[in-house]
């Protein structure tokens, strides 16, 4: 059964079961209100007797005294001896000599009951009759329920009719509503079946409603998603694409310095050389690859301890002045002695990784320059750097997976594959910090690290 479908059953459902409590709650309430004006006439006509009814001396009823009530024809009455033998009973009875409720008839208190002789449904009230403390008769009052058996029967006939009546106007009522409420649903649904079955990412769901309400939200939910979903795409092919070229130019290089050497039947050193820097190459964009997928799914670990900034930096200023070879200089402007707690290892790879790029983005005898301070609550590192910048367009997306800035930034065998600094983003993410850049084209970007410092932790003496 459809959505749509359960759903109108359910409100259908839903409304005859108002309309049955209601229904039961009127029938109950006009049973009460005409059982009770039943049960008046009754106490009312028992009232009238005893105010006419005499004793003998004998102790039998005397009926001569007994004066006959103006009774309506709903209303009737039956004096007993208390032999059990009929004294005298209202004219409306004519001929019919039996109780009018053999039921009650047997009680030795007054009661209630409902009776069903030749006569048709009675409400009748026996009350036992005593003088001087013995007993003389019974007296019977009876009313006609007829008309009550009518009413009830025509009150429930007019709950069922309107019972049905609604129900059937719910259901095709909600059947439409949740047609028109479900119908960008099944646009959603049908768009997404294309969007699968053509591979076509572009494709966008049309809401037509309101974006305030359920549906109107999640269209817009989903269309988010299949946007991301089509720039992870895009991404991910281009990606694909630079590995795949990455891959090809180093094996191609190291075939060709293979049949070169077999061809000459010696061993060159150049071109061994040639084969080891590719093979390093390869090793460096495997290791990213898994380093990105690790960051992908959230199990990079990290190993939390108090890090001193101020020597880790100088460490890493240290060993990139050696491997820059005084192609660009490399200053240390600012540093500050400063304890966080983070990953000593991620961290000094997320400095290395943008120190590398601003020398690799510098031209030669340019300058990076490297500093350590506070601000506020937070540590920040500047690496800093007077190469070729980074474009307005290509700004927003540096820290994207699998994005690299080719307009700004030329391409050479050294060149990274555009992990690095997502991998960096995670990484500071993760300690509590942000990484921000700033940059204008032809005149260098800088790149701000800023991280919680540790506060003073006591250190307890050695026992």
């Amino acid at each position: 059964m459809s959505l749509r479908s359960r759903l109108t059953v359910l409100y259908s459902a839903l409304t005859g079961g108002i309309l049955l409590i209601f229904g039961v709650l009127v029938f109950f309430l006009v049973n009460v209100l005409l059982v009770t004006q039943i049960d008046n006439a009754i106490i009312q006509t028992y009232t009238d007797l005893l105010k006419n009814w005499r004793v003998g001396a004998s102790g039998e009823i005397d009926p001569g005294v007994m004066t006959e009530l103006n009774l309506s024809t709903n209303v009737s009455y039956q004096v007993w001896d208390r032999h059990g033998r009929l004294s005298f009973s209202s004219t409306n009875l004519g001929v019919f000599r039996k109780p009018l409720d053999p039921v009650g008839f047997m009680s030795r208190t007054s009661i209630y009951h409902d009776a069903y002789p030749s006569l048709g449904h009675l409400r009748v009230l026996t009350v036992p009759l005593v003088a001087g403390g013995r007993p003389i008769g019974t007296l019977q009052v009876a009313a006609s329920m007829n008309v009550v058996d009518l009413a009830r029967r025509a009150l429930l006939e007019i709950i069922a009719i309107i019972a049905a009546v609604s129900m059937a106007f719910a259901a095709a009522a909600s059947w439409f509503a949740i047609r028109q409420a479900l119908s960008p649903l099944s646009t959603a649904t049908k768009i997404a079946l294309q969007v699968s079955q053509a591979d076509d990412l572009s494709r966008r769901i049309p809401n037509p409603g309101s974006t305030q309400d359920e549906t109107g939200r999640f269209i817009d939910a989903f269309n988010e998603t299949l946007e991301r979903l089509e720039h992870l795409f895009t991404s991910q092919q281009r990606f694909l694409a630079d590995v795949s070229h990455e891959l090809r130019t180093p094996l191609t290089i190291i075939k060709g310095n293979v049949d070169l050497m077999r061809r000459l039947k010696l061993v060159d050193e150049e071109s061994l050389d040639t084969i080891e820097d590719e093979a390093d190459r390869l090793t460096r964009l495997v290791g990213n690859l898994l380093l990105e997928a690790q960051v992908e799914s959230g199990k990079l670990p990290l190993y939390f301890a108090p890090v001193e900034l101020d020597t880790l930096l100088l460490e890493v200023f240290k060993e990139m002045r050696v491997l820059s070879r005084d192609r660009v200089n490399i200053k240390l402007t600012e540093i500050d002695q400063i304890l966080v707690s983070g990953d000593r290892d991620r961290l000094k790879q997320v400095l290395i990784n943008l120190v590398s790029n601003a020398i690799k983005y510098t031209p030669k005898g340019g300058d990076v320059y490297l500093s350590l301070g506070r601000v506020g609550e937070n540590a920040r590192l500047i690496v800093r750097d007077t190469g070729q910048g980074i474009s307005d367009e290509d700004l927003p997306h540096i820290f994207e997976r699998f994005f690299r800035a080719e307009k700004s930034r030329t391409r050479s065998k050294t060149s990274g594959f555009g992990l690095g600094l997502s991998i960096a983003y995670w990484i500071i993410n993760h300690h509590g910090g942000r990484i921000e850049v700033a940059s204008t084209e032809n005149k260098g970007a800088t790149f701000c690290i800023y991280l919680p410092i540790l506060k003073t932790v006591e250190i307890l003496p050695a026992n």
